[in-house]
């Protein structure tokens, strides 16, 4: 149904030494829209000397991925249950794990959105409902093993 692509371009800079591991992780990524940002290998895993700060991890990619689709994926849902939203806000939080193999993977990935709307609002029937559907329509929460648990920040 769909085709997407993202381009990663590295490469290394004058004296760097790749065989000991001393070169910069920065590089850019381009995506099929034509958007281009800085990427870099997380700071927690290759240290500040060979990330780059201000250039997003592909661990940030994945947290951010999951927490757009599932705000789009409720916006939709809300939309179609007759709710106007005004603002949708989520700080999400990934969580590295070690893998019984000793491997790290992004096991769990918390979204926390804070949904204001204008008019009648959900109960918290109807919100839990419409984050399970979202996450349930979500296309990249299909694609990933990665726990994903919502909890929504309800303002009083």
């Amino acid at each position: 149904m769909g085709t997407y692509r993202a381009t990663a371009d590295w490469s290394l800079k004058d004296g760097e030494d790749f065989a000991t591991g001393r070169y910069s992780r920065g590089h850019a990524v381009v995506f099929g829209s034509g958007f281009e940002a800085p990427g870099t290998a997380s700071h927690q895993i290759v240290g500040n000397k060979w990330s780059v700060p201000g250039a997003v991890d592909p661990e940030e990619m994945l947290v951010g991925a999951i927490n757009t689709c599932h705000m789009l994926s409720f916006l939709h849902i809300a939309r179609e249950a007759g709710f106007k939203v005004t603002r949708y806000r989520d700080e999400a939080v990934g969580e590295m794990t070690r893998r019984e193999d000793g491997e790290m993977w992004v096991s769990k990935v918390t979204l926390r959105p804070q949904v204001t709307y204008e008019g009648r609002a959900p109960t918290p029937a109807e919100r839990d409902e419409m984050h399970h559907e979202a996450h349930h329509i979500c296309f990249i929460a299909n694609s990933v093993k990665t726990e994903i648990v919502v909890e929504e920040k309800v303002s009083a």
